[in-house]
């Protein structure tokens, strides 16, 4: 059986880790603290059995993440989601707002978030399980 390879964590370094934690929460209800602590800086891992972000507490205070796509850096995360409409309504409830059209594709839905740094997160949902298809790259 061939081993299949995945993303494990991500790792980010936040102004407040407590709002981090909250912003991941909302969008992911079911992620739990897997491992926490204070050594130079304090720290958590937050996902479940699979995956998970890696949170850092910033040790000096920094303006918002702007990206734009024209300079180096991550531009974005992206999870794979089973269901986007839910995601995307926990997180509008609770005050974050979109960092950019929610795209409606044929076999896709994608909608993308900024979490209180302005770090992008995307959201996408597969409408087919044919690889073909989800991998499309036109509209």
């Amino acid at each position: 059986m061939k081993q299949q390879i995945y993303l494990e964590h991500a790792n980010i370094t936040v102004n407040n880790l407590q709002e981090a934690v909250k912003f991941f929460q909302t969008a992911f209800p079911h992620f739990k603290i897997r491992g926490a602590g204070n050594d130079l800086r304090e720290w958590v891992h937050l996902g479940d059995d699979y995956t998970y972000v890696a949170i850092n507490q910033a040790i000096h205070k920094e303006t918002k993440v702007i990206k734009n796509y024209d300079g180096v850096g991550i531009n974005h995360i992206g999870f794979v989601v089973p269901n986007v409409e839910e995601i995307a309504a926990n997180l509008l409830k609770n005050g974050y707002k979109r960092d950019y059209p929610k795209q409606i594709e044929q076999f896709r839905i994608r909608d993308y978030f900024a979490d209180a740094d302005g770090n992008q997160y995307e959201f996408v949902q597969y409408l087919s399980e044919a690889l073909e298809e989800r991998n499309s790259y036109t509209s």
